[in-house]
């Protein structure tokens, strides 16, 4: 589904007329050009003029004569009407800047997931001449290393494992610091050898 960066077209000329108005090009109680004068200044269809017409006789700044153009009949709700446009026009930009962070952010996590996956496979590769492997261990809820830090936790002393990076539903983080913090279903990514695995399950149980 694509999301429109602007306003709709009868919409921007609604604006531009009650810009009109709202400066007093365009004074109250005085009538202005019918829709066939209108198309040809703002080069759009009778049907978008109607829109954009009735849009702000709705907001009771014209009233539509029938078969006789409009007539100003508020230069203070046009200019509450400009207010309220430029108002939803950045927050439209500001929407569409999320949206574009988002996209990046998720293309960061692949490309995250996807150096996870190739450091993973060479370690795979050359199992044989190095005799560190990676494993990955959860912290539970009632894991006693909730809470604690990576350094008060005396991870490393503990083990002899090295913690490569932590896993969690928000992030991974890659070479997390001694002050990182465990939490409940983190996914730890652990270097060490064979013998260092049932050390690590001993101490985050």
């Amino acid at each position: 589904m694509r999301n429109k960066a602007t306003p709709p077209v009868y919409s921007q000329v609604a604006y531009d007329i009650a810009t009109k108005i709202a400066t007093g090009v365009l004074e109250e109680n005085s009538r202005f050009s019918g829709r066939s004068l209108m198309s040809t200044e703002y080069s759009v269809s009778q049907e978008t003029i109607r829109r954009a017409m009735k849009q702000l006789a709705d907001m009771g700044i014209i009233d539509i004569q029938q078969s006789s153009g409009a007539i100003v009949i508020s230069r203070e709700k046009a200019s509450k009407y400009i207010d309220k446009f430029k108002s939803s026009k950045d927050l439209r930009s500001l929407k569409n800047e999320l949206r574009a962070l988002l996209a990046q952010r998720e293309a960061m996590d692949q490309r995250i997931m996807n150096l996870i996956e190739q450091i993973t496979n060479l370690n795979e590769r050359f199992t044989h001449s190095d005799p560190l492997k990676n494993y990955e261990f959860e912290i539970l809820p009632n894991s006693k290393l909730v809470g604690k830090s990576i350094k008060d936790s005396e991870f490393r002393l503990k083990t002899q494992a090295i913690i490569v990076a932590i896993r969690s539903e928000e992030e991974i983080d890659l070479s997390p610091g001694p002050d990182t913090l465990f939490k409940p279903y983190d996914i730890l990514v652990v270097a060490g050898s064979p013998s260092t695995v049932d050390k690590v399950r001993e101490l985050i149980q």
